[in-house]
């Protein structure tokens, strides 16, 4: 599908992917519509886009509803919004774990559903959902991220199913560590092992790629992560004896620690 001239809709647009994604998707010519729960970090980002902008918290369950409603001539959604819901399940309260299946999961399941009836309804349109790797290998202190994002990866995949035919695509983006942005610029924390790391910028490439040519599955991350996260989601069991031996609860709890005002 063509991303020039169609109406794009993005969600979690303030972060550092969503800002490098903004000006990607205006650089393809979209007429761009950005959302986030941050006022001023969001027109901040409007503006130097020439972006349309609603402030949204997708934690509000109205505040989805409103978003669709406004944005229900879009011809392909982004919806990377997403909290880091890093850390043991039993440090979180239920309201925290509340907001992190809201914004992580049922939101973008929810836009999809209102979207996409308009969608098949003109005969064209994609949806994105940026999801991770973490969607395909479990890893200590994330189960609660994991769970939302092999949730979103079933999501996906199926829905994917459900719309062939209508001219309506469906594509999962899922980026492996990302520098510059999210956990290890947030903490500092080294990768394990000295896992390469990948762009925003090519987390953006992979969503313009996912759109123009209907991907189905787009991993954005260097081909060690994605083997490794290949062979984790075959065989947990040995993914987790492999994981127990390495030595990145420092790293870990770093990360835990920084993210845990973001919850």
């Amino acid at each position: 599908m063509d991303i020039a001239g169609s109406h794009v809709l993005l969600t979690g647009a303030t972060g550092g992917i969503g800002s490098v994604l903004a000006a990607r998707l205006t650089a393809q010519g979209a007429r761009l519509t950005v959302s986030g729960r941050q006022e001023q970090a969001l027109k901040a980002t409007a503006n130097a886009c020439g972006a349309g902008a609603v402030v949204a918290d997708l934690a509000v369950r109205s505040d989805v509803v409103r978003l669709a409603e406004t944005c229900a001539e879009a011809d392909i959604l982004v919806a990377n919004a997403a909290l880091p819901a890093s850390g043991d399940l039993v440090d979180y309260t239920e309201e925290q774990i509340d907001r992190a299946l809201d914004v992580n999961l049922r939101a973008p399941v929810l836009l999809s559903r209102l979207l996409t009836e308009h969608m098949v309804a003109r005969g064209r349109g994609h949806i994105v959902l940026v999801g991770s790797i973490s969607g395909k290998a479990a890893t200590k202190s994330t189960s609660l991220y994991n769970a939302t994002k092999f949730g979103l990866r079933g999501f996906a995949l199926a829905l994917r199913q459900e719309l062939r035919g209508t001219g309506v695509g469906v594509s999962l983006v899922q980026p492996g560590f990302v520098r510059d942005a999210g956990m290890f610029a947030d903490s500092g924390a080294a990768t394990p092992n000295g896992i390469r790391t990948v762009t925003p910028g090519q987390v953006a490439d992979g969503v313009v790629r996912a759109v123009r040519r209907d991907r189905c599955e787009v991993n954005v991350a260097p081909l060690e992560l994605r083997l490794l996260s290949a062979i984790a989601g075959q065989f947990p069991g040995f993914a987790e004896r492999v994981q127990a031996r390495a030595d990145v609860d420092g790293a870990v709890r770093q990360i835990v620690e920084a993210q845990r005002s973001r919850r």
